[in-house]
């Protein structure tokens, strides 16, 4: 990441996120983001059914950068 303390320019979208991630990342556990993600994952299993999964679980990864090429 580029130094951008003085240098009189605006911080790009890139850099706030990778700013905030790092400081993020900093004050909180492995755990913590282990809990969360667990909770997510209860959540979104609780939302969708078992045949929802099974669709998209078929469909793979075919259609998941159809409209990103970076």
């Amino acid at each position: 990441m580029a130094n951008n303390k003085n240098n009189n320019r605006k911080m790009s979208y890139e850099e706030a996120g990778q700013k905030g991630g790092e400081k993020v990342s900093n004050k909180y556990s492995q755990e913590h983001f282990e809990e969360i993600g667990k909770k997510g994952g209860e959540k979104v299993s609780d939302k969708y059914s078992k045949q929802h999964f099974e669709e998209i679980g078929k469909k793979g990864g075919r259609n998941s950068n159809s409209n990103n090429n970076s």
